[in-house]
């Protein structure tokens, strides 16, 4: 099978373009998909165009005109009938590797969070008043100020999650930006897609949007793409990041997103004999969604002691839920190079179990593993691919300087505890870097607004314009009413 992917605006025809084959193959199924790669006078070109109809058009459009173009597009995204859909779940399995009933439900909870009242959320997380991107808005400290975002942004996307772009891409929207995304060589469908959707809805936004292709670390076509953008928003591992940031001119904003790690706690309160297994269900979820390949994805769980289902309790219920996850959603079938990596953790763990602090469940036949720990273990990286470490600690505060450890990089931390318990241990784990608490079950689903990494989704596009008090009361000496 065949497809084309990316997206270009009018003037940029298939002949004139020298288009990459990338070829995937799952599920007994090959597919070569086609993405366009541009050269320096192409990518000369297509910035400048973009620019322009950005100043021209998309800076002119309200944010709530752009909110309902969006949440079209997403609503066709949504219908299983639409061609799209249906193609977004014949392809992406064989493009991913994931099965396809986990890309049927996750796409669909996915795509919610890009719907109107989800889209107000992302506005009003970052704007008092969102209409400070249409104009000037009245500011507590006198005067006036507005928002504008980059007329070309340029987004490096990551593809270890189906659909991820779509995130950036729609923040950049919202914020009026003209848009350029690099499509990730591991899912290079969605991005397009969703692009020629909102051409289709109004063709004037098309001639602001393209989504491309280049090899990364290709030295000639990154030297003309990174002398184009005012802001770079880029999704990699950190030697990528660095090596981007060093060919940005120094007056790029440069908005990078690198390698990150999540974890787990639970605190005796929530280990009754009923909540447990429950909380174990829900846990053993966000380890299978996507095999632990999203940032926010778990990978070790502190487990206190002393609640009626024991730390080694819950690994157990663990396991048992991974095993029938197993069944209902198969764990893709891993490279060669994670497939090792997968095996010499296992053998590594089973090795230490052999000293009587930990125990294995699942065997290596088995598309999961979990290990228990008795003693304080700091947290580390597992091997993925449904890989977990539970880790027995006396106190559910113990855990913190644990995770610590990995401060730099600290992202998601789910939180099984009381009230009072939650609300202390958040602010604890905020203090060494953890960015965003949820519950186990959402790990792998950040609510609409959510500050990736702690950072402002809309506001770190922008640059503000303020109109100072002093001004607009010297204006009024030159109004035809002053005396």
């Amino acid at each position: 099978m065949k497809e084309s992917a990316g997206y270009l605006p009018s003037g940029f025809t298939s002949s004139e373009v020298q288009w990459h084959t990338l070829s995937f193959t799952h599920h007994g199924k090959q597919l070569d998909v086609a993405v366009p790669d541009l050269n320096a006078a192409q990518i000369e070109k297509l910035s400048g165009h973009i620019r322009r109809h950005a100043r021209d058009y998309l800076s002119t459009l309200s944010v709530t005109r752009i909110v309902a173009i969006v949440d079209e597009a997403i609503s066709r995204l949504l219908d299983r009938n639409h061609p799209l859909r249906s193609k977004a779940e014949a392809l992406l399995p064989i493009v991913t590797g994931f099965d396809a009933e986990m890309i049927r439900t996750g796409l669909t909870g996915y795509l919610k969070t890009f719907r109107q009242p989800q889209l107000k959320r992302f506005l009003a997380e970052d704007f008092t008043d969102p209409h400070i991107l249409d104009d000037f808005q009245p500011r507590p400290n006198g005067g006036f100020a507005r928002a504008f975002g980059p007329e070309l942004l340029l987004h490096i996307w990551a593809g270890n999650v189906p659909g991820l772009p779509l995130w950036s891409l729609i923040n950049g929207l919202l914020v009026k930006a003209g848009t350029v995304g690099k499509l990730p060589g591991a899912e290079p469908l969605m991005a397009g897609w969703l692009a020629q959707l909102l051409a289709d809805i109004d063709p004037q936004l098309g001639e602001c949007l393209a989504v491309v292709w280049w090899k990364g670390g290709d030295s000639t076509a990154e030297a003309a793409w990174f002398q184009q953008p005012d802001v770079v928003v880029a999704y990699g591992g950190n030697s990528t990041l660095k090596a981007i940031q060093q060919q940005l001119p120094v007056t790029t904003r440069f908005l990078p997103h690198g390698h990150k790690i999540s974890v787990g706690l639970v605190a005796r309160s929530a280990l009754d004999a009923r909540q447990g297994a429950e909380l174990a269900r829900r846990a053993a979820f966000d380890v299978m969604r996507y095999d632990q390949a999203g940032c926010y994805s778990p990978q070790m769980l502190f487990v206190e002691r002393g609640g009626r289902v024991s730390p080694q309790e819950f690994a157990a219920y663990l396991a048992h839920e991974l095993q029938v996850l197993a069944r209902k959603y198969p764990r893709r079938a891993l490279s060669q190079a994670e497939a090792h990596h997968v095996a010499a953790w296992r053998s590594t763990e089973e090795i230490r179990a052999l000293q009587g602090d930990r125990t294995l469940y699942g065997e290596a036949t088995d598309s999961w593993a979990v290990v228990c720990v008795d003693v304080c273990e700091a947290l580390s990286p597992t091997a993925l691919g449904r890989t977990l470490k539970v880790v027995a600690v006396d106190d559910i505060e113990d855990a913190i300087p644990l995770i610590a450890r990995q401060k730099i990089y600290l992202q998601t931390a789910a939180v099984a505890a009381e009230p009072d318990a939650l609300f202390r241990l958040s602010s604890r784990l905020g203090k060494v870097g953890v960015t965003r608490i949820t519950a186990f079950g959402a790990m792998t689903s950040p609510a609409a607004g959510w500050h990736h990494d702690g950072r402002f989704s809309l506001l770190d596009l922008v640059t503000m314009t303020e109109i100072e008090h002093a001004a607009e009361q010297a204006a009024e000496k030159f109004a035809p009413y002053a005396d």
